[in-house]
This record gives C-alpha cells, sequence and structure tokens, in this order.
C-alpha cells in the first residue's frame, strides 16, 4: 500500500464521530408530530441540547413550545417558526417534517426514542468532559494543584449526573418560570403550604417559609447559646418527617422533610446522638452520661434509639475538614441516598483548600462560606452553617447579636442568604445575681422567673422576607427548642 494512503487510513482511525443516533431522533420528533401527547412522555427529562443535528434540536425546541401554549403542533403549523430558506440534503425545512411525520407510524416507541437521544447526549457530554481534564493535565498553568482539577471534573460529573447537562451558562426565563411554578406547586402540595422544608418549629417556618433550597443559612450565638441544639433539633425534625414521593424517571424526591446531613466538627457522632436522645425521650443527657438511669428510662432509650436507626440522618464527624472534602462527600452523599438539607457545625473549625488562603484567615473564611453558598446552589439543598460570634457582645449593655457580631464577618455576612443569632436572656441574668435581699435581686428574681426556659432566635438578614426576632421555648436540661405557648390558649391563671 503506497505511502499516503496508508497514512490517510491511519488518521481516518484517529478520527471518531460523537455517539449520535439520527433515526432515533428523526422518529422521535416525528412521533411528536403525530401525536401532540407523546411530547409528555419524554418532556420531563429531554431537552432541545440533548438532540445531535442541530435542525432537530430546533424543531423539538419550537414544537415544545407550542405544546405547552396549549396550540397545535404539527408539520403545517411548526414551519411558519423555522427558516424557510434552510436545507436538509435536497429538501426544504417544510418536506422534510411532511416526511418524518409520514414515516412516524406509532409512538408507541416514544420513550425508547427519547431514552436513546438522552443517553447518547450524556455519552457526548462524558467525552466533551474527558478531552477537557486531558488537555487541562497536559498544559495546566504553575499555580494549579492536581487536586484542583480532580475537584473541577467531579463537580462536573455530579452536575452531569444530576441534571444530564454540565455546560452551565444562561437558562432561557421559560425554564426559570417553570421551576418557579414547580415551586409554588410543591409548597400547595407540602404540609403546612411552606415552599421550602419545615423546620419543625411553627413561628420559624412562617417567617422563612421554611429552609429554601440553595440557600445558605448562617446559625450563629456565643457559647451556650444553644446554637448546636437548634441545629440539631431542625435535622432531627426533617429527617423525623421525611416522606419520599415517586419521581417519573423511577427516581425518589422528598415530599415532605427530607434526608439531611449532619458535618459535626467539634463533637463526635456519639455525642450528638446523645443529644437527640435527650431530646426525644426528655432525659438528661448529664444522666445519660453518668448512667443514672433506671430500667424505665433504659426502655424509652432503647426504643428511641430503634426509631433513629431508620431516620435518613447521616453523620460525618470529620475535624478540621476543608471545604473542598465537604463538598466531595457531599456529592457522593447525594448520588448514593439523597440529600436535602445540610448542617455544618461549625464554619471557623472548616479550613480552605488554597495556599494563599491558609495565609490570612479572614481570606480563608471568605473560601469557605463562598464555596458554601457554590455548593447549596450547586446540590439544590439549603446549608445550615453554624458561626461563633466575636467577644465584643460581652462588653455591651444588651447583648443581643448583630450582625457586626460575626467573626471575620464580611464573607460571612455577604454571603449568606439567611443569618439568625440565637440568644438566651436567662444564661446572662443568672450570672448577675445582685446581693440577697436588696431591691434589686428582687427585680433581678422577676427577670429571671420572666426570661427562664425562653429563647430568641434573631433573624438578622433575610434575603427573601422580614427581618424580625422569633421567641422560642428552650428546655436545657433535654438541648430542645420548640414554639411557646400562645398565651391566649393557657389555662386561666389565678394569682
Amino acid at each position: 500500500m503506497a505511502e499516503p494512503a496508508r497514512k490517510f487510513e491511519e488518521e481516518a482511525a484517529l478520527y471518531r464521530e460523537a455517539p449520535n443516533n439520527i433515526e432515533a431522533e428523526q422518529a422521535l420528533i416525528g412521533a411528536i408530530l403525530v401525536n401532540n401527547d407523546a411530547y409528555y412522555v419524554v418532556h420531563d427529562f429531554l431537552k432541545p441540547d440533548h438532540f445531535f443535528e442541530p435542525i432537530h434540536k430546533e424543531i423539538f425546541e419550537k414544537t415544545s413550545e407550542m405544546i405547552r401554549m396549549g396550540k397545535i403542533a404539527n408539520p403545517v403549523t411548526i414551519k411558519t417558526f423555522l427558516a424557510a430558506k434552510d436545507k436538509i440534503g435536497d429538501m426544504t425545512v417544510a418536506q422534510y417534517l411532511a416526511r418524518l411525520t409520514a414515516e412516524a407510524t406509532t409512538i408507541i416507541n416514544t420513550l425508547d426514542y427519547g431514552r436513546a437521544v438522552y443517553d447518547l447526549a450524556l455519552r457526548r457530554s462524558l467525552i466533551g468532559i474527558g478531552e477537557e481534564m486531558v488537555n487541562l493535565a497536559f498544559d495546566a498553568p504553575l499555580d494549579m494543584e492536581p487536586k484542583v482539577q480532580i475537584e473541577e471534573a467531579e463537580r462536573r460529573l455530579f452536575s452531569l449526573a444530576e441534571t444530564g447537562r454540565y455546560d452551565g451558562g444562561f437558562q432561557s426565563f421559560t425554564d426559570a418560570v417553570t421551576a418557579a411554578v414547580h415551586m409554588a406547586t410543591a409548597a400547595k402540595d407540602r404540609d403546612g403550604g411552606l415552599s421550602g422544608i419545615s423546620t419543625g418549629i411553627m413561628a420559624m417556618d412562617r417567617l422563612l417559609g421554611g429552609l429554601q433550597p440553595s440557600d445558605l443559612i448562617i446559625l450563629a450565638g456565643r457559647p451556650a447559646m444553644g446554637k448546636t441544639s437548634l441545629a440539631t433539633n431542625i435535622a432531627f425534625n426533617i429527617a423525623a418527617a421525611y416522606e419520599p414521593a415517586d419521581q417519573s424517571d423511577g427516581t425518589y424526591k422528598a415530599k415532605n422533610g427530607g434526608v439531611v446531613g449532619f458535618f459535626s466538627l467539634e463533637m463526635s457522632a456519639e455525642q450528638l446522638a446523645t443529644r437527640i436522645i435527650s431530646e426525644q425521650t426528655e432525659i438528661s443527657s448529664s444522666k445519660i452520661r453518668r448512667g443514672q438511669i433506671n430500667d424505665q428510662e433504659l426502655t424509652k432509650l432503647i426504643g428511641c434509639s430503634e426509631m433513629m436507626q431508620r431516620l435518613p440522618l447521616y453523620i460525618d464527624q470529620t475535624g478540621g475538614i476543608s471545604i473542598a472534602q465537604l463538598a466531595a462527600r457531599a456529592r457522593r452523599l447525594k448520588r448514593q441516598r439523597g440529600l436535602d438539607m445540610m448542617v455544618i457545625d461549625y464554619v471557623q473549625l472548616m479550613q480552605g483548600s488554597s495556599k494563599a488562603s491558609a495565609q490570612n484567615r479572614v481570606q480563608e473564611i471568605t473560601e469557605i462560606t463562598t464555596g458554601l453558598k457554590a455548593l447549596a446552589k450547586e446540590l439544590a439543598v439549603p446549608i445550615i452553617a453554624l458561626s461563633q460570634l466575636s467577644r465584643q457582645v460581652e462588653s455591651r449593655e444588651d447583648k443581643r447579636p448583630q450582625l457586626s457580631d460575626l467573626r471575620e464577618s464580611g464573607s460571612i455576612e455577604q454571603d449568606a442568604d439567611v443569618v439568625m443569632f440565637v440568644y438566651r436572656d436567662e444564661y446572662y441574668l443568672a450570672n448577675r445575681e445582685p446581693k440577697p435581699g436588696t431591691d434589686e435581686h428582687l427585680k433581678w428574681e422577676q427577670a429571671l422567673n420572666d426570661a427562664r426556659g425562653k429563647a430568641e432566635v434573631i433573624i438578622a438578614k433575610q434575603r427573601h422576607g422580614p427581618t424580625a426576632t422569633v421567641p422560642l421555648a428552650f428546655q436545657a436540661e433535654f438541648t430542645r427548642f420548640g414554639d411557646l405557648a400562645d398565651e391566649d390558649y393557657l389555662p386561666e391563671r389565678f394569682e
């Protein structure tokens, strides 16, 4: 064989066309044009960008718009919205549409055609990700560490697995409006009529509308205020209320409650479980730790533990975890078990991933909070991140926290969609006892009795609603927050 011919064959062998099935695309479009009901068989997973042939992409997009508007889509009505001068081979667009419908004899196989088109689109996307990984690995910038490329590849693969797309970029306003209507429909069907996930505390739900997907919620407070207890209460309430609903693609989505991932950087999983058991059984956690329980209480503990083992609540107790590691584990949990809400206890115990941020704590916190907000959007779940407050709170007469009290507050306040503070006046009053027998002591006793068993959640920032203070009940011995009883519904009291 001549040398040029051999070289040509070798180059031809190296070239491979991206996976596609033009016949499946033609059969699918033909079936939809013959019977518009066929569109609803594939509309929940198939998008115009999944088509390989550009003219098919355009036809499917116009057909979809007409059907969603309640109009009839067929070769006669659709051709006016396509460029008349375009040619497909030796046929005009009108002739091509007529041929597609003439050769479509049945809609029985519509789902199979749609799946074939979708699967091949995923393969093409995988090829694109793979090629970018190889090219970047060959020509990586000097300041890019290999683990950064791994994290980016993992993010793209996760996005592809979740949505069938990884390119990002613009989406049409039609898609955004459709998503908003779906959110409103879900809120109508969900218990309590909330657009987000219920915290299990009605007073908070009324102001927040539940925990909203993609929101970063900062829950801050001074030590001993109960921020971990409140986060634990909410996590348990959501996991206990979990009620899955079937989706058309065979997967499950939470109708009520949800699957919870809890990253406990401060406490061990055992300590966290002890808190939840104490809250649910109303047995003091200190008694549980010291073993000062009777047979009846032990029976309650065992019953509670058996119930808790069935809850979709997953705990990661890795200390000093980096934002990159946390994101990778959260993606893995969502792929393997599902994920509807996350808790991080707490932000200041996390580490940044870049060397530059490690030299500056404020930059490191900025990287962490920006990464948490990006992760909330990527996974489409609310993230509750606990945060410390600076000591300047203690130097004020009124110790109710403010946004400026957040440690390294600039990025935390900026990136958060909601900032909440936990405050208990009882804690500060108990440490300010005047001399017994004085008028001040009598006033102090009255103030302490009024504050006992009460807490406040101060919503200092909320992008979707008002700021306000939510009064709550707090049982310190069980580390449990709840709704305060309405004074109007209490039994009549006699002095």
